[in-house]
């Protein structure tokens, strides 16, 4: 058997969808090998869903943030001599240590992401997570603070870079280009973000582009910037535009489909993140798998996925200037634009696939088992 450990599955977001993409990769390692799955989740809903990944469809067992019952799942579930324990977050490493408690002889791997690794765990948390036999990390900066601030041994590490979305992968696979939403003006040039507007995540950078539009209007009078995502931060970053002058010029988009999310990403022009955060950055690879030109904040794991100067640009998080000439600079000059979209998307292609994700998980999963 093989236990999956997950703090959420089932809703948007990054960690969430990595979650699912991990369930699928190991629900399949298992059937291919006659074993048995189980997958809980602390704050999904309680009671048993399906999540469908590609073809995939999973079950997943809820309980609705109750750490009582998700625990006693899990040692349950340890008792049942498992082969293998996966565990979606470093914060449920002394589940996966408790677990122990009730069978000592299955492996572990535990997921981190980024930001949740760059200080210090608390000591049971940290002690926990250097007990796991593989730790992965998305992004070298994610492995670096995975070493310096936790502890880990070197040994124990595995870079594991997410994949795009089967899904997502199928509608690339469509000849046929989505009609333009309606939210884009026709012949304005749009400048998108994707991401989650929560206090907790101001990181990911989106008021500085909003600080950052009025400069970039004066040089392309044009453009539109459209934010989509929702969370608490969204009234903020709403009147920040209207301070700033330019609530015409923006659009607030939440609540959408991946048909209306794809769109999006197909018709923009360039893509946007300054985040000073990200442990990878999912939302790049589905704008470079367009073709689009992409900017990132120069730190965490962003380097990893953009080649400045070749896939996209990085700025300085915070330095609305050097932001502001990046967006110009990319929304003047079409042809370089291009150029930059289409080495993306090669790079996409040659290595953040699904298939080549399955493929990295894979060889960790048979590396920890031997």
């Amino acid at each position: 058997m093989i236990i999956g450990l997950f703090t959420e599955i089932l809703s948007a977001g990054g960690v969430q969808r990595a979650g699912r993409h991990v369930a699928a990769v190991v629900s399949k390692f298992a059937a291919e090998r006659g074993l048995a799955c189980r997958f809980l989740s602390l704050n999904d809903p309680q009671g048993l869903h399906t999540v469908r990944v590609g073809l995939s469809e999973l079950s997943v067992s809820g309980y609705a943030h109750s750490k009582s019952q998700f625990v006693l799942a899990a040692l349950s579930a340890a008792g049942r001599q498992p082969l293998l324990a996966v565990a979606l977050h470093p914060h449920l490493a002394p589940v996966v240590a408790v677990m122990r408690l009730r069978s000592r002889r299955f492996r572990s791997i535990v997921f981190a992401h980024g930001i949740e690794v760059w200080q210090p765990l608390g000591w049971p948390r940290r002690l926990a997570l250097r007990c796991a036999d593989r730790v992965t990390a998305p992004s070298r900066d994610t492995a670096r603070h995975l070493l310096s601030e936790q502890g880990i041994p070197p040994e124990k590490i595995r870079r594991l870079a997410w994949g795009l979305d089967p899904e997502f992968e199928a509608r690339l696979r469509v000849s046929v280009r989505p009609p333009r939403p309606l939210a884009f003006p026709e012949r304005a040039r749009i400048i998108l973000t994707v991401g989650r507007w929560d206090p907790a995540e101001r990181y990911k950078g989106a008021d500085t582009l909003i600080s950052a539009l009025p400069h970039v209007l004066q040089a392309v009078p044009d453009t539109v910037l459209v934010l989509i995502g929702d969370g608490g931060d969204r009234p903020r970053l709403e009147q920040l535009a209207r301070e700033h002058g330019i609530a015409d010029r923006t659009r607030f988009l939440y609540g959408l489909t991946q048909e209306r999310l794809f769109a999006s990403y197909a018709h923009c022009d360039v893509f946007a993140l300054p985040s000073s955060g990200e442990g990878f950055g999912l939302v790049f690879l589905e704008a470079m798998a367009h073709g689009k030109p992409v900017i990132g904040g120069a730190h965490g794991g962003i380097p990893d996925v953009i080649e400045d100067g070749v896939t996209g640009l990085l700025v300085p998080h915070g330095d609305i200037a050097r932001l502001s000439r990046a967006l110009e600079s990319l929304l003047v000059d079409p042809a370089r634009a291009g150029e930059m979209g289409a080495r993306g998307r090669e790079r996409v292609q040659t290595a953040y696939t699904f298939a080549q994700f399955q493929s990295r998980l894979t060889q960790v999963m048979e590396d920890v088992l031997k």
